[in-house]
């Protein structure tokens, strides 16, 4: 989009930004620093982002980043209350330069994820997909015990080797999916307005990054922010990543415990 060539420096913080952290967990300046402002082309624009737009330079829009940071804390307040509710957090990322950052953030927080393209019917036909699963898995389970290796020849082994490898691709991240996660986090909902269509139909909240060509209606918690830059989409991953190890944490609490045994 050519925004690096727009210098940080024609936003300024508000006064009140300037010497603190704004909010209990996020840093307006991290955000700055990270390119988190930087918007589309003015032409490419929705208009229904515009109460997130702070101004113009060089004809993209500026993000307004003090709405940024509300509307982050909104969200990450709300994966940390569903992880501590012991439910699962589904981050879908499959923009190239967002893949990896997905995939890694999921396996840190041990969470469902989908990183490669986005499969029509993956929450709203859970019966076929959860089939394919199943598959997998027993073909993984026999090929880790020697089964296939004890009933087949080398050649008709490799080929299940590869069939395993190739359903993995696609169904590696959601293998310990439930059918219906607690919140389904978009890091572009305009890349992956798929999964956005199928939570949407499913009536499963959603958290997902709304750059300022995204249509933020129907996100259940919209985050006005730059969803290309990498070091935008680490430190959203890195803020989800302690969100979700918060509620985890919080969900083994001595006072959870207790509140389970009384029932």
């Amino acid at each position: 989009m050519g925004q690096s060539q727009l210098l940080t420096t024609n936003y300024q913080l508000p006064p009140f930004c300037q010497e603190r952290t704004y909010m209990a967990d996020v840093d307006i300046k991290q955000l700055l620093e990270a390119g988190a402002h930087f918007g589309h082309k003015t032409e490419r624009w929705h208009p229904k982002m515009a109460q997130y737009i702070h101004s113009k330079r060089s004809g993209s829009h500026i993000i307004d980043l003090t709405k940024t940071v509300v509307k982050l804390e909104e969200a990450l307040n709300f994966v940390q209350d569903t992880a501590s509710k012991n439910r699962q957090v589904l981050f879908v990322g499959t923009k190239k330069q967002a893949a990896h950052i997905i995939k890694q953030l999921a396996e840190e927080t041990g969470q469902p994820y989908v990183t490669e393209r986005w499969l029509g019917g993956m929450l709203t036909n859970w019966n076929t997909v959860g089939a394919q699963i199943k598959y997998l898995v027993s073909q993984e389970a026999k090929m880790a015990s020697g089964e296939l290796a004890g009933k087949f020849n080398k050649l008709e082994v490799q080929r299940f080797q590869e069939e395993i490898d190739s359903m993995n691709v696609i169904y590696g991240g959601i293998k310990e999916l439930n059918a219906k996660p607690g919140v389904v986090v978009i890091f572009d909902v305009v890349h992956d307005q798929n999964a956005v269509k199928e939570a949407t139909k499913l009536g499963l909240p959603i958290v997902g990054v709304c750059d300022t060509n995204a249509n933020p209606t129907g996100i259940s918690y919209p985050i006005p922010c730059n969803d290309d830059a990498i070091k935008t989409i680490q430190l959203l991953a890195d803020y989800m990543k302690d969100a979700v190890l918060a509620g985890k944490a919080k969900s083994k609490t001595p006072e959870k415990a207790a509140d389970k045994d009384e029932k």
